[in-house]
């Protein structure tokens, strides 16, 4: 990476995120309605900073359905790769056919384009981090691993900010942040270096652990680059840019794996698993997360992560997909436990009241 490249990544984390905070001690605002007297206007909800024309409680219910799409997705894509299809021609059909839907979109309902120098980078940075490395990434690494142990390792997400902000920024590391890094790496490590379930190949799991680790690290990534973006631009133009983009990179690892697939003989369970695929997973919950983070601060998104393992299990394990154990449900307690540690903000330093000058005595 060159220098101009290192500093517009900097930049990239630079982003204000002021208006992303509510004030948790901020008090109720008073104004006089017209017949006099008094109201109060109710707080957003914590994390939000929602116009009036926008619910709180509709941002949360996008994000809670996004965390319902995410969970499902570990087990319906289990019964898809590998026996129907390579994951590689997986994310080809859902990477191409969303570049598709989000251009049309953005040709019809957008007007304004992306431009300037800083925001086209930030864009492509998207398009590469945040669908094109992202998708292959997991999918390849969901192929070999579980859907229990994938969705544990994909909370790690929210320290990945932390640590790019601590590295890029040179963020001070308080002594709780470092504790919360540290745990949920030792958490995090045990889940990669597990074997998975009897009959399992151990070193196929621990790479596919691997691989959805840096997933979940290029996803974090994205977080912090379309923060910004989404509150300049329409999210279909956000998205339209970085669907494309990702397009450009997946098509080549997986075309002739796209083209492999047995159309023709696929059972309709199949069918219905891909269609959930590229338009639940890919079009509808990227068009609700990213509305959500136009009115969310990445700290709120991050908890949310948390609800995605505890969906994926619930679901797993009900479709008999995968099973829980006592040493996994150790292991994303620690994950859960460090990425808690680190999402708590270090507390402000007094700043010294300035010294009064004495006012001079008349002799």
């Amino acid at each position: 990476m060159n220098r101009s490249s290192a500093n517009f990544v900097v930049r990239a984390f630079k982003y204000d995120e002021s208006e992303d905070e509510v004030d948790l001690n901020a008090r109720t605002t008073k104004v006089d309605p017209p017949t006099g007297g008094s109201a109060r206007r109710p707080l957003p909800l914590p994390g939000l900073t929602t116009p009036p024309s926008t619910s709180a409680l509709r941002v949360h219910a996008a994000l809670f359905v996004v965390a319902a799409i995410y969970a499902a997705n570990y087990s319906l894509a289990k019964e898809v790769m590998p026996r129907f299809a390579h994951p590689n021609g997986i994310v080809v059909l859902r990477v191409v056919t969303a570049a598709l839907v989000f251009g049309l979109l953005d040709k019809l309902v957008t007007k304004t384009p992306i431009t300037g120098r800083a925001d086209t980078i930030r864009s492509i940075l998207c398009g590469i981090s945040g669908i094109g490395l992202n998708q292959l990434l997991f999918f390849g690494g969901l192929n070999l691993t579980t859907p229990i142990s994938a969705s544990l390792i994909q909370t790690v997400s929210p320290i990945v900010v932390v640590l790019a902000s601590v590295l890029l920024l040179g963020e001070r590391v308080t002594l709780l942040r470092a504790a919360g890094i540290l745990v949920a790496g030792v958490g995090a490590a045990l889940v990669i270096l597990s074997r998975g379930p009897a009959g399992a190949a151990g070193e196929q799991v621990a790479l596919g652990n691997l691989l959805i680790l840096l997933n979940a690290t290029f996803f974090g990534l994205y977080l912090v680059l379309a923060a910004p973006l989404m509150k300049k631009y329409h999210a279909f133009t956000v998205l339209a840019r970085s669907f494309l983009v990702g397009a450009f990179i997946v098509v080549p690892f997986g075309w002739h794996e796209a083209l492999a697939i047995d159309y023709a003989h696929l059972p309709g369970r199949i069918w219905a698993d891909i269609v959930y695929m590229v338009v639940m997973l890919t079009i509808v919950a990227y068009l609700l997360n990213n509305w959500a983070l136009k009115y969310a601060s990445p700290a709120l998104l991050g908890v949310y992560i948390y609800l995605q393992p505890i969906l994926a299990v619930l679901i797993a394990v009900s479709l008999g997909r995968d099973h829980l154990t006592w040493e996994r449900a150790g292991e994303g307690l620690l994950i859960f436990l460090g990425v808690w540690l680190v999402s708590q903000k270090p507390k402000p330093q007094p700043v010294a009241a300035a010294p009064v000058p004495l006012e001079p005595v008349p002799d």
